[in-house]
């Protein structure tokens, strides 16, 4: 009996592209494997990430903005956007990586959404669940199977985010008020300028504002100062190519626009407690 009547199966159109197996799905205390600093610390990728917080609680910073998160919190955050975030030892979760150049209809900015009823919460968890089956399988065609998987976290994100537009408990992070635009924006040129040298008061003259209110404004949305929030920024980079890569402790200092390798060592000294050639022993 023909079960199939189409054409074989050699004659499917092959991707245009090879697939790329860049989608993880990592549970959240293994991020930080190898340093609490891996997820505390002032970073960020060139992908979206998703924080689907599952048992726990803690402070999370993004875009210079800190809030509580605790359990059934949904924390999308852009490529390109620094955040850090406290884990300890009863957190829990998923964090997910949709990979570079991923063409999903994915939320412009960071959203932060406590997951009060619990259909959401399971969708939510089916979803990640079916695109780790697909990342797991070797049958054919899985990674575009888990991409589509990717585009519907993607609907249920725009979904909820339809939800805390209607009530606003739904919603953890507050209106944006000019303080916090300020942040955002600040961070965003950290993001962009902490390899230059440029120093806080550089930074402020492009924002238009002074340094103490720069600082000012910090000191309120997340309880760090200005030039605290640039410092971590260069040295959760300096602690990853000294742990990832094997660069000359110059060419580390020289890439973070450090004035010369001795000022780089005591200002990574003076943030580690060791020394960078310590630090690269023990990682």
């Amino acid at each position: 009996m023909k079960l199939f009547s189409g054409p074989p199966l050699s004659q499917f159109a092959a991707p245009a592209a090879p697939e790329r197996a860049d989608i993880r799905l990592v549970p959240i205390p293994r991020l930080a494997a190898g340093g609490r600093w891996r997820v505390e610390a002032m970073r960020s990728y060139s992908e979206p990430l998703l924080l689907w917080f599952t048992r726990g609680q803690g402070r999370i910073t993004v875009a210079g903005v800190t809030r509580g998160y605790g359990a059934h919190n949904a924390v999308f955050i852009p490529a390109g956007v620094m955040h850090g975030f406290e884990i300890g030892h009863q957190v829990h979760g998923t964090a997910l990586f949709f990979g570079r150049g991923a063409e999903l209809d994915l939320p412009r900015t960071p959203q932060h959404l406590r997951v009060r009823d619990a259909i959401p919460q399971g969708e939510l968890s089916s979803i990640l669940d079916a695109v780790q089956r697909e990342m797991d399988s070797s049958k054919p065609g899985h990674e575009r199977a888990a991409r589509h998987h990717l585009g519907l976290v993607g609907v249920w994100l725009e979904r909820q985010l339809a939800e805390a537009a209607a009530d606003p408990a739904i919603a953890a992070a507050p209106r944006p008020d000019a303080a916090r635009k300020l942040a955002n924006r600040y961070t965003a040129l950290v993001e962009r300028k902490y390899r230059s040298g440029a120093n806080v008061g550089d930074l402020a003259a492009e924002l238009g504002v002074t340094p103490t209110h720069l600082t000012r404004v910090c000191n309120r949305t997340c309880g760090r100062t200005a030039h605290a929030l640039l410092a971590d920024r260069k040295m959760h980079e300096a602690r990853r190519l000294l742990a990832e890569t094997r660069l000359p402790v110059q060419d580390v200092s020289a890439s973070l626009g450090f004035a010369s390798p001795a000022y780089f060592t005591r200002a990574f000294h003076g943030s580690t407690g060791k020394t960078p050639s310590d630090f690269r022993r023990q990682n």
